[in-house]
């Protein structure tokens, strides 16, 4: 089972999350506390205790003092069992990696850092508003790998506006030639209330056009690729043994508890997710109350996350699994679909397994859309 850990911290407004405050603001001591309720409150929605990762994500973990996430540890030690060997994961900006925080975080049990790198373009870095610099990009990671750590992510985002392929690639042989294990790359995406949409609307910025962002996709794809990384999921990347095994377990529909406002759960009947507004989080856990909203899953809906998340990893969909669920609810399986899918050169089918190839990759969500039971 898994723990994942929402925590809304950031430096800044940030482009990339949800939440847009500073870690300055009163109440952030009254967030870990109401985090540490919350794993009490929570402790028994997996039907188990015994974790085998835990996650630290969701915004800016990074910004936790070594007493607030030591705190966070010892309640998640008082109401579960963590596995020997466990993935602990923490998210982190470059800037705050110092070796003296890295050094509490080991003492602490954290063994995989994924790290906001972003770009190793200084250009870059400010048109994305980041507080680190080149010098400090590759500095936590090497100070990372210094300290023992020796499973580290980085995030990269392409499809910048004023970017080529020459610089994505100069990007990504960097990113190769600091040893890291794990590489997380997204096209830059544009939401309406961020900074990027509001420049977007007053005809500050352009997009990226489509077909742009498609060639650096499968140039992404390519060159990790023959550089020893496999695509296990649609933007991860990995060398052989070291594929997130906390995000594989959403993406193999794994029971996870989420903590923090706006966290996700599910227990494979239920999912839910608790409110987002951090001062309304924090009073419902003060309170005894758990503030989150739950769903009871169809088999409809198990059958479409199904299809929506194995579908865009490389293990892909069992095929004779999926004939079950759909004969269980007496839907039509979608063999026109699937065969179409095969014919255009955007599935193939291994074993007994469908797997998306080529451009397929790039349409996954939507071909996935085009089988789901409605």
């Amino acid at each position: 089972m898994h723990l994942y850990l929402h925590i809304p911290f950031c430096h800044q407004a940030c482009h990339y999350c949800d939440f847009h405050f500073s870690t300055r603001l009163a109440g952030k001591s009254d967030l870990v506390n109401a985090l540490i309720q919350e794993i009490a409150l929570q402790k028994d929605y997996l039907g188990t205790r015994e974790l085998t990762t835990v996650y630290f994500g969701g915004g800016t973990p990074s910004t936790l003092s070594p007493s607030e996430l030591s705190r966070i540890f010892e309640a998640i030690h008082l109401h579960f069992d963590i596995q020997q060997g466990a993935e602990i994961t923490l998210e982190a900006n470059p800037e705050d990696l110092t070796p003296e925080y890295l050094k509490v975080l080991k003492e602490l049990g954290v063994n995989r850092l994924s790290i906001g790198i972003q770009s190793f373009h200084a250009a870059n870095l400010t048109f994305m508003n980041r507080n680190h610099d080149v010098v400090q990009a590759r500095k936590s990671i090497q100070d990372a790998q210094a300290m023992g750590i020796s499973n580290i992510s980085i995030d990269l985002i392409y499809g910048i506006p004023s970017n080529t392929l020459e610089m994505l690639e100069e990007d990504l042989a960097t990113a190769v030639s600091t040893g890291v294990q794990h590489i997380s790359a997204y096209s830059l995406t544009i939401e309406p209330k961020t900074v990027f949409g509001h420049q977007l609307k007053k005809g500050l910025m352009q997009e990226t056009p489509e077909e742009n962002m498609s060639a650096c996709f499968e140039f992404t794809h390519q060159y990790l690729e023959d550089n020893g990384f496999t695509a296990y999921e649609t933007s991860n990347f990995a060398k052989d043994g070291y594929e997130s095994k906390h995000n594989s377990s959403y993406w193999k529909q794994e029971s996870y508890l989420g903590i923090g406002p706006a966290a996700h759960s599910f227990n494979q009947n239920t999912r839910q997710w608790n409110i987002a507004n951090n001062a309304a989080y924090v009073k419902q856990i003060t309170q005894g109350n758990i503030p989150a909203e739950v769903e009871l899953l169809s088999p409809e809906n198990q059958i479409n996350e199904y299809i929506m998340t194995q579908l865009r990893t490389h293990w892909g969909i069992d095929l004779s699994y999926l004939r079950e669920r759909f004969q269980a609810i007496q839907a039509s399986f979608p063999e026109e679909e699937i065969a179409s899918w095969i014919s255009k050169g955007y599935a193939v089918i291994s074993g007994d397994r469908l797997k998306l190839v080529g451009q397929g990759k790039l349409i996954a969500d939507g071909l996935s859309a085009e089988i789901f039971v409605l």
